[in-house]
């Protein structure tokens, strides 16, 4: 593989995207393939500090103040880790990406989604990922699998999750080659089944 892979997870809170991630992290390696994981807000170093703000803040955030943040952490992300083990023929899973914007802020806190999407272009040089998994579960099933220890963004109520997750659904009707929904309300097992049924089609 000359040039690697870039690929995200995505998901409302609860969805069990990171615990596919780490599945699909195992199965790729073991299938000899270097593999680097990463996520946003809270890429190494700086990302680290900025994830720190935006989950754990005691005060007001504005809106557009988390975006920006939320868009800074993306920028560093992508030019720190992403852009170059792509390069060097990695595959780069990262945990949330540029959709998390659209999805929680643009459909989610009501902003501006043409504007979302620009500055989003802004942030990651207009590369957008090879392939998207969206783990789609219902609101209330999210709720259950977060728990009652709620960080900032978790604590926004069932309102906003429906808007965040009719915006991944959205998103997906919009670019059906490279997002891909998958149903997560199954069991993990079940669900790795189908991620890896789609990342085959990928890597072989």
């Amino acid at each position: 593989m000359k040039r690697g892979l870039f690929i995200t997870f995505e998901g409302a809170d609860g969805c069990g995207k990171t615990t596919q991630l780490n599945l699909l992290r195992d199965y790729l390696i073991d299938k000899g393939y270097e593999v680097i994981v990463t996520r946003e807000p809270g890429g190494k170093g700086l990302g680290e500090k900025v994830r720190e703000i935006l989950l754990n803040y005691d005060g007001v955030v504005s809106d557009r103040c988390e975006s920006f943040l939320f868009l800074a952490d993306r920028a560093q992300n992508v030019d720190i880790i992403v852009n170059p083990a792509v390069e060097q023929g990695k595959i780069v899973l990262c945990d949330r990406h540029t959709d998390s914007t659209v999805a929680y802020q643009g459909y989610g806190r009501g902003l501006d989604i043409g504007q979302i999407n620009m500055l989003n272009a802004l942030a990651t040089k207009n590369k957008k990922p090879d392939l998207t998994f969206v783990f789609d579960v219902d609101i209330d099933t999210s709720m259950q699998r977060v728990g009652q220890n709620k960080d900032r963004m978790e604590s926004a109520g069932k309102d906003f999750f429906n808007r965040v997750r009719n915006g991944y659904l959205e998103l997906a009707k919009q670019e059906p080659e490279r997002i891909k929904v998958v149903d997560s309300t199954k069991s993990i097992q079940e669900v790795f089944e189908n991620v890896k049924n789609i990342i085959n089609t990928y890597i072989i």
